[in-house]
């Protein structure tokens, strides 16, 4: 089922401009017939595992290139926006540049941003694809839903409609040790 779930994924991440409304309308309608599904994962691109490389095959050059320094590393974003921007969504935003235990990995995704266009995730669908939250909160007076598996979910104003799908590595399910007082 999770299979079936990524390529219904994938098939609105490529959809064309026209065909968005209709491919997120299928894709909403699938996902109500499945059960949680992988949130580290949309359209191919899974943060802490996909490249540069992998990103350019699927999506094309983005719209806009930013590089930018953090804490010394040199970081990248790409967005992905209009005509550019995947079927149903306003606007894609990829962060590369990731510290793992392994050193700096300039090249792989740290953080994957949807700003999904109006009625293709709305609250009942975020919750199909992806299950009941590990935990829900407000900002800014907004409803914010968060998983352990690297997902969070801003919704609208209303509270019906997701604003924002922030997507990032698999966070831990305890925080790690505090370093010993001296």
């Amino acid at each position: 089922m999770a299979g079936r779930r990524r390529a219904v994924l994938a098939a609105v991440a490529m959809a064309g401009r026209r065909r968005g409304l209709l491919a997120a309308v299928a894709m909403a309608g699938l996902l109500l017939a499945g059960g949680p599904g992988a949130a580290e994962e949309w359209g191919a691109i899974e943060p802490g595992v996909t490249t540069t490389d992998q990103v350019r095959a699927r999506y094309g050059a983005p719209s806009k290139e930013t590089r930018a320094k953090a804490d010394g590393y040199d970081t990248l974003q790409w967005v992905y926006e209009d005509t550019r921007a995947p079927g149903g969504i306003q606007r894609m935003t990829v962060d590369y540049g990731l510290l793992t235990p392994q050193g700096f990995k300039p090249t792989v995704v740290r953080v994957l941003r949807l700003e999904p266009k109006p009625k293709v995730f709305g609250r009942n669908t975020v919750i199909q694809a992806w299950g009941v939250p590990d935990g829900i909160t407000k900002q800014n007076e907004l409803d914010v839903f968060f998983y352990r598996t690297g997902l969070l979910v801003n919704f609208d104003k209303e509270g019906d409609e997701a604003a924002l799908l922030t997507f990032t590595p698999p966070q831990p399910d305890t925080p790690p040790p505090a370093a010993p007082k001296r």
